[in-house]
């Protein structure tokens, strides 16, 4: 028991004391001067920040050299998924051994936590795809909300089945072109992009799960801690590959910038499989919306659109 408390004693003076300050290092850390330094320090942001940068003049470059870079990176990125997808299939296994673990010494009782923090990230999941999006749809696309969510069900179905929206993608496309009538050339470079960068659903979980690890180990996080989990949980977002789990790396990102250690990790690998079919439904959805209000901005009238119903 001692030993435990001394655990929890180091984790909370790692994190008393952070402050707003904390918030200007984190932009700071953003862009690293030495990107070699930054990946042997394992400064997560300074790299996520250099990758999409790279990644971004390397997509708009012309020449055959690039395109030579761009088939090794894309290759590259492949393996390194094989190999995750290879990882997670030890999962359960280590999923049982954190559980037996828990069991064996505290009981049943830690399961309670642990519901109240699955209901708490499926409301916010709920409320966000059904009450903002809506919100979104309706006064900022002028569609019809409920008509979308009729057009988009098949891909939000596969997404919650596969827990990988880059696997979704092309379903996705189909129901936002044929379904909700948005044109190829808007949804052809909105939702690729949205698989990308468009991670709503991942960046509320990644809060709301950086909160619950914090509470777990008894840190009542200030305003500005909070507000840096905020704004870290959206920049790591942007850089999460569309498969399954893959937000776990993201939160690991978190827990270091507020100093909790990244063992907390292993009590979200419980509830995380569900939650991951979810946060991905989200995520689909919210590229979606985000394709049919471009749509409506660029003068498309699309097949949902509030005026087009009055027509008829």
């Amino acid at each position: 028991m001692s030993s435990d408390n001394g655990e929890l004693n180091a984790t909370l003076a790692k994190v008393e004391g952070r402050s707003a300050a904390d918030i200007v290092q984190v932009f700071e850390r953003m862009i690293p001067p030495n990107v070699i330094a930054a990946a042997a320090n394992g400064q997560m942001l300074g790299l996520i920040f250099f990758s999409l940068l790279y990644g971004f003049f390397l997509a708009r470059s012309d020449s055959e050299h690039a395109e030579v870079q761009l088939n090794f990176w894309q290759g590259l990125m492949d393996i390194m998924t094989s190999m995750t997808m290879w990882v997670m299939k030890f999962a359960p296994i280590g999923v049982f051994g954190l559980v037996a673990k828990t069991v064996a010494g505290t009981g049943f009782d830690a399961f309670a936590p642990m519901l109240k923090f699955f209901f708490a990230a499926a409301l916010a999941l709920a409320l966000h795809a059904f009450v903002a999006m809506p919100l979104v749809l309706r006064y900022l696309g002028k569609v019809r909300p409920v008509k979308h969510y009729q057009a988009m069900a098949p891909a939000m179905l596969t997404a919650f089945s596969t827990a990988s929206s880059s696997a979704t993608l092309p379903l996705t496309m189909e129901c936002v072109q044929d379904k909700s009538g948005v044109s190829k050339r808007t949804s052809g470079f909105v939702l690729p992009l949205g698989a990308t960068v468009n991670m709503d659903g991942t960046a509320l979980y990644e809060c709301v799960a950086a909160m619950f690890i914090a509470q777990v180990y008894g840190l009542d996080l200030s305003f500005a801690q909070q507000f840096t989990v905020v704004m870290v949980a959206l920049l790591t977002s942007i850089g999460v590959a569309g498969i399954p789990a893959a937000s776990l790396v993201a939160i690991s990102v978190i827990l270091g910038t507020i100093g909790l250690p990244l063992e907390g990790i292993g009590l979200l690998l419980v509830t995380d499989r569900i939650l991951d079919m979810m946060r991905t439904a989200v995520n689909v959805f919210s590229d979606s919306c985000a394709a049919v209000v471009i749509a409506r901005s660029e003068g498309e009238q699309t097949a949902i659109a509030i005026e087009q119903g009055n027509r008829r």
